[in-house]
Parts: structure tokens; C-alpha cells; sequence
């Protein structure tokens, strides 16, 4: 079995692609603003990231299960993202996401890809239609760090073997425990505390940023 040379842990809504998913159903459910300004203060770090998930997920309750289907159509994986994950796997990767966003949207995208690992949320749907309510347990930031941790210790890596990325301040923690963390395109509190940071909207720049640190080493 080849070693596993490191790890990159990605954020998924506004990192991965250029959307943010929750948002896109709120569109949908004709909630689109109420949605969208509360998923602006979660990731600027203004509210509670749990309870801005409950409130928002409680504003879709009656969609039509079908409503994924239409969301998928409206998502772009972010300049670079087919290109950084295959280069990444080339070298000797594995490629996860951890998303505040939902499985039923992002195992799809995450399958395009071929990513090795996939955590996110799910939403209760009960008789085709959704209940307004998140199943099991939801990821905080604190189960953001866990998985990069958790997926690590999986593959025999040290934390100085990994990346994390990210824009919310949600992935502040696993962007501060990786051995290389990167704020990408990033709400100005994650700028200001993240090491590494990628301003333009194309995720291959973290290759070059990966080849400038292995230079200096």
C-alpha cells in the first residue's frame, strides 16, 4: 500500500463551490433574503453557528425531497477545484470536505470529484417533504477540527501533514490546527487569523502555495 504523503480538509459552501447551499433552498422556498442574512452573520462569526442552522433549516420545513435535484443544478464547483483535487491525489492525498451544508447535496458533488472523505449535515424528510429539522449530529466547528483529527490519525499523518481551508469563521479551528492553514477568499475575521490565504477566487493557488513551503523546507 502506497504511504499517504498528507491530507487537505475543505470547507465546502463558498471554498469547494461558489455558492452557498443552504441559501440556494431558501431561494427556492421563497426565503431566499431572510435566509441568506443569517447565514452572513454565522460566517462572520456574529451568531452561533448551531443555532443559526436550526433557524434557517426551520424556514424550509414543507419543501418537496425533489427540491436537491433543482439546488444541484444551480452549484459550480469554484476555478480549479477538478484540477487541485486530481494534482493532490497525484501526489499522494486524500481529499475530504466538512460542510455545514447537507449530505444530500454534497455526496453528489463530492462523488464528481472522487473526494475520500465526506462529513456534513443531513435534513429529516418525512413523506417526500422536509420536516424543518437536522438529523444526527450537526457540524460545528468543533466537529470540523475533529475530522481533520480524526481522518489524519486514520492515515498515520502528524497535523503538520495537513491543510485546512476555508471562508466561515466556523472553520477557524480546523484552519488553526492543520500544519497548513488557509483562508480562502475569507470573511475578514478569517483573514485575520489564518497563516496562509488565497484571495483569488481559484483553489489550484494552493498548490503553489504548497510548493513554496516544501521549497523552504
Amino acid at each position: 500500500m502506497t504511504k499517504v504523503k498528507g491530507l487537505l480538509v475543505m470547507d465546502v459552501d463558498s471554498t469547494l463551490i461558489q455558492e452557498e447551499g443552504i441559501d440556494l433552498l431558501g431561494e427556492e422556498a421563497g426565503v431566499g433574503e431572510k435566509i441568506a442574512d443569517i447565514t452572513a452573520r454565522a460566517m462572520n462569526g456574529e451568531l452561533d453557528f448551531k443555532q443559526a442552522l436550526d433557524e434557517r433549516v426551520s424556514l424550509l420545513k414543507g419543501l418537496p425531497e425533489s427540491i436537491f435535484e433543482q439546488v444541484l443544478e444551480r452549484m459550480h464547483f469554484t476555478k480549479g477545484a477538478e484540477k487541485l483535487v486530481a494534482e493532490l491525489h497525484r501526489r499522494g492525498y486524500k481529499v475530504g470536505v466538512v460542510s455545514g451544508g447537507f449530505h444530500e447535496t454534497v455526496d453528489v458533488l463530492a462523488k464528481r470529484l472522487g473526494l475520500d472523505y465526506v462529513k456534513a449535515n443531513r435534513l429529516e424528510v418525512a413523506e417526500g417533504v422536509l420536516t424543518g429539522r437536522v438529523l444526527g449530529e450537526v457540524v460545528t466547528k468543533e466537529v470540523k477540527k475533529a475530522k481533520l483529527q480524526e481522518w489524519a490519525a486514520e492515515n498515520g499523518l502528524e497535523l503538520s501533514q495537513t491543510i485546512a481551508m476555508g471562508d466561515g469563521a466556523n472553520d477557524l479551528p480546523m484552519i488553526k490546527t492543520a500544519g497548513m492553514g488557509i483562508a480562502f477568499c475569507a470573511k475578514p475575521i478569517v483573514r485575520q487569523e489564518a497563516l496562509y490565504q488565497i484571495n483569488e477566487p481559484d483553489l489550484y493557488h494552493l498548490i503553489d502555495l504548497l510548493d513554496q513551503k516544501e521549497s523552504r523546507v
